[in-house]
């Protein structure tokens, strides 16, 4: 759908019976939703639309953080990919690194030869190590029961309120506005054009971006566009005291993905990896779940917690086949899919992002149409 700036016929912010015009709304003020419209801002004009007081409230603001080639299937390893270079030259999004080396080491018990097999198979710049070597890097892994690792040297944090805070500022510049408090709460189209009933006021443009996390299929259900089944998963996580000399410690966990632990602001975030299916909500933690997770990551190491610190969750919302949706709905005119990024929704974004802007603005995306296909709605009708 190509556009120029103000081809809504009124300029953002100019009010009609207390209605606001753009040529793009974006639903949902996520790392998603902030990257699209940053970008989309470029061609046009755009308002965001977040029901929270502030952006990345929810799983933006809650997640582990770290950037990592080998992550996700397929696809999501091409928008990994296609994000790298932004994250290691940030440009106009931050005068500051946005990745600091970290590493991610994952341990591989009894039983589990054909996973490590397979992992190496299907990584880039992963290397395998022996129990011994694993044990160097991180001193409290057991090697009892050990029978290898693989190890990612350029796995990195994110720093993801640079990263976001870029976003904003970049999307302000190019004269995109947020508004807060601003919950969807009746779509309609009429005339070719979607109107929004917010109880910040009233929006209409004739491209709407559904970039509203866990609520995304709710979203389109009040638009009267066919849902593409989103599972809102819980993901929890528990901050202990850190161990001595582990503030350069990888991240590290099981190979097959029952616990992790990263370093983290002075201390050690331990998660259970839980992917528990949950309603949209503003998650919460399951102390049964915590303990499980603990658990399993103090069988794996030395390591005994005796005081948890702090713990909390968040919500990582997945299709039925694990990948993101980006693209417009087949059954539902200027209504644009953005959702659905499970774990990978930070280190994807400038992929996405830049992706949803071509997409939006009518232009061939610099992504291989094979990856673009994997990615569209219309994938599910």
């Amino acid at each position: 759908m190509a556009y120029g700036k103000g081809a809504s016929g009124m300029a953002v912010g100019e009010t009609e019976m207390n209605m606001r015009t753009a040529d793009v709304l974006v639903i949902g003020g996520g790392i998603a939703g902030i990257g699209a419209a940053a970008h989309i801002a470029a061609d046009a004009d755009v308002i965001v639309l977040e029901r929270e007081t502030a952006t990345g409230t929810h799983s933006t603001g809650r997640s582990a953080a770290i950037f990592v080639l080998n992550y996700g299937n397929g696809t999501l390893r091409a928008l990994n990919a296609a994000s790298e270079p932004v994250f290691r030259d940030p440009g106009a999004l931050s005068d500051l690194p946005l990745l600091t080396p970290r590493g991610e080491l994952l341990l591989a018990g009894e039983g589990e030869a054909d996973l490590l097999e397979e992992t190496l198979g299907s990584a880039s710049g992963m290397v395998r190590l022996t129990p011994e070597e694993a044990a160097e890097i991180v001193p409290a892994v057991r090697r009892e029961g050990l029978i290898g690792a693989v190890y990612e040297r350029d796995a990195s944090d994110i720093d993801v309120d640079l990263l976001l805070g870029g976003f904003v500022r970049l999307l302000r510049a190019r004269g995109g506005q947020i508004v807060t408090g601003a919950e969807a709460q009746a779509i309609t189209r009429v005339g070719g054009v979607w109107r929004i009933e917010t109880p910040a006021g009233v929006f209409e443009a004739p491209v709407v971006v559904n970039a509203a996390g866990a609520w995304a299929d709710a979203v389109a259900a009040r638009a009267g566009v066919r849902g593409v089944g989103l599972q809102p998963m819980r993901r929890s996580a528990a901050l202990i005291p850190q161990p001595e000399g582990a503030a350069d410690w990888p991240l590290f966990g099981s190979l097959r993905e029952d616990w992790y632990a990263k370093p983290q602001s002075g201390k050690l975030m331990v998660s259970p990896a839980d992917e528990d299916p949950v309603e949209p909500q503003d998650a919460w933690p399951d102390d049964m779940v915590l303990a499980e997770g603990i658990d399993r990551f103090e069988r794996m190491t030395t390591l005994q917690v005796t005081r948890v610190e702090r713990t909390w969750a968040g919500l990582r919302s997945f299709t039925g086949d694990r990948t993101p949706v980006a693209g417009f709905a087949p059954d539902g005119q200027g209504f644009f899919w953005l959702a659905g990024q499970g774990g990978y929704g930070i280190q994807t974004a400038p992929a996405l992002s830049t992706l949803t802007a071509d997409l939006v603005a009518g232009r061939a995306p610099a992504l291989d149409a094979e990856i673009v296909a994997a990615l569209s709605p219309e994938r599910f009708a």
